[in-house]
């Protein structure tokens, strides 16, 4: 059985003796005890990966599509520091080009459910690799467009549309490698966004310098077809085989392509709306920074280097706060952690607002970087802990479908006050406002509409540490007995041979 389960052979082995039969049995006792301790320690799925060592490729490369991806920490912002040669190439003004982010943001967030349906339809791998095809041929388009309408079109539209079906499905498998880790998981793939903030901001100004905001796009879209790559990485699960006959498998259970049951989550609700209203100010600041420091005479090398400062903290900030969300203390009350980050965003907004001078900016994105990270190494942690493994794919494109009529609002809002003003403090506050009443409507209404702890809080009473954990003699009996004999012969299962 052993061997027609790994497709070595068909042909059964010879029944073995009693003697060994007796021996073979307290064998698989053990090893059914190892079992038991290992599922409780890792989880079913980090367990299966952690054997094959796949694991080790499974983060890096959710860390790599987060860095290379995720519109509010390195991409977009690397495009904003070509805004000014736009403004200058088009005769256009600062509301204009904002609508180039917030059109790819809106891709991003608009076609959330198009992924989930996507990704239960077709799985992850075909379609990250073809969102990573789908955002080079944006940015490669881009570089040869003639007016400010055909840069939405290819830059916002196309790029941002692959975007998405990069960025979501990189959240949903990395979700579905880990469980107990989690927390931590998504810590140290987050923090790749920043790392590739501090590479991609003072690569496009240099871009920009040596070729041009044309070169620069064409650069930039060569790089992102490294999504291609990534994607390749992304080995889908497989179900746990249960038995080594020649019966049939389990059933696979039937799975909706867009679950709306989510709604019916007053948690769910709340945080939607709460991440909603965050979303309105929370990627103003990084936007107009640099555009910010400029205007105060900043150089622009200089101007640009604030980004890089500001995904340096970044680069700490969220693998720390992963970590300290996964304590066993901490995460039964990560939703208040996050609506702690979201109050320190936009307390950091509004103070930034009062900065006159290069070193007030630099001093602003060193807290900012802070907040934001543990903003980036929350959110879809806390989705996760509200809605479980099986209906976050649905979720997360739904939390962003209705995130994508703040993205419309946010950064244009940022423009049009900042062309009726020449105020950037007036921006700052305006951002940091909107990030404030995020975090109270989050607090508040899970404080006072949810009356219980969130699933995560649970999860640590079911994945104890080995040293914590006693294997019920009984329940390893009740293990075995469930797996019959065939023909005199022990039936050995992946289970009882680990």
């Amino acid at each position: 059985g052993k061997c027609r389960a790994s497709g070595l052979s068909t042909e059964s082995p010879p029944a073995p003796r009693p003697a060994a039969r007796r021996a073979e049995a307290r064998g698989g006792r053990a090893a059914a005890g190892s079992w038991f301790i290992a599922r409780r320690w890792w989880g079913d799925t980090e367990l299966q990966w952690a054997a094959s060592g796949w694991i080790q490729h499974a983060l890096p490369s959710p860390r790599l599509q987060q860095g290379l991806l995720c519109p509010w920490n390195s991409f977009c912002q690397a495009v904003s520091v070509f805004f000014k040669e736009l403004i200058r190439e088009f005769g256009i003004g600062y509301s204009d080009t904002a609508w180039i982010s917030s059109i790819l943001l809106a891709m991003l967030y608009g076609t959330g459910p198009l992924c989930s349906v996507c990704v239960n339809r077709f799985g992850c791998r075909p379609v990250m690799f073809t969102g990573g095809l789908l955002a080079s041929l944006g940015m490669v388009s881009a570089s040869f467009c003639g007016s400010i309408i055909q840069l939405y079109l290819t830059t916002g539209v196309i790029t941002g549309l692959g975007l998405a079906l990069n960025f979501q499905p990189s959240l949903i498998m990395l979700n579905r490698y880990f469980n107990k880790r989690r927390p931590m998981a998504n810590g140290l793939a987050a923090a790749g966004s920043p790392v590739f903030l501090c590479a991609l901001s003072p690569l496009g100004q240099v871009l920009q310098d040596h070729y041009g905001w044309r070169g620069g796009f064409l650069i930039l879209g060569g790089l992102l077809l490294n999504c291609c790559v990534c994607a390749a990485l992304m080995r889908p699960l497989e179900a746990p085989r249960l038995g080594s006959g020649s019966g049939p498998g389990p059933q696979r259970p039937s799975r909706r392509l867009l679950d709306l049951s989510v709604f019916r989550d007053r948690g769910f609700v709340i945080y939607a709306l709460a991440a909603s209203i965050m979303v309105l100010g929370l990627f103003v600041p990084p936007v107009f920074v640099v555009s910010y420091a400029k205007d105060l005479g900043v150089p622009d090398t200089q101007a640009a280097f604030l980004l890089t400062i500001l995904g340096f903290i970044d680069i700490f900030a969220r693998p720390t706060a992963g970590f300290i969300t996964g304590l066993k203390k901490v995460r039964p009350y990560s939703v208040y952690l996050f609506s702690f980050a979201m109050f320190f965003n936009g307390f950091t907004d509004l103070t930034g607002s009062t900065a006159s001078d290069y070193g007030g900016l630099v001093v602003f994105c060193i807290f900012f970087g802070i907040s934001y990270g543990m903003v980036g190494a929350l959110q879809f942690e806390v989705l996760m802990a509200i809605v479980g493994t099986q209906k976050f794919s649905s979720a997360i494109g739904l939390v962003l479908l209705l995130e994508a009529i703040a993205v419309l609002i946010g950064p244009p809002s940022g423009g049009k006050l900042l062309d009726a003003t020449h105020v950037y403090q007036y921006v700052f506050v305006l951002a940091g406002a909107e990030v404030l009443a995020s975090s109270l409507v989050l607090v508040l209404g899970n404080f006072f509409c949810i009356g219980k702890r969130p699933e995560a809080a649970t999860e640590e009473e079911h994945h104890k540490p080995p040293e914590d954990v006693r294997v019920d003699s009984r329940e390893v009996e009740h293990f075995l007995k469930t797996e019959p004999e065939k023909n005199g012969e022990l039936v050995h299962t992946p289970e009882t041979s680990v």
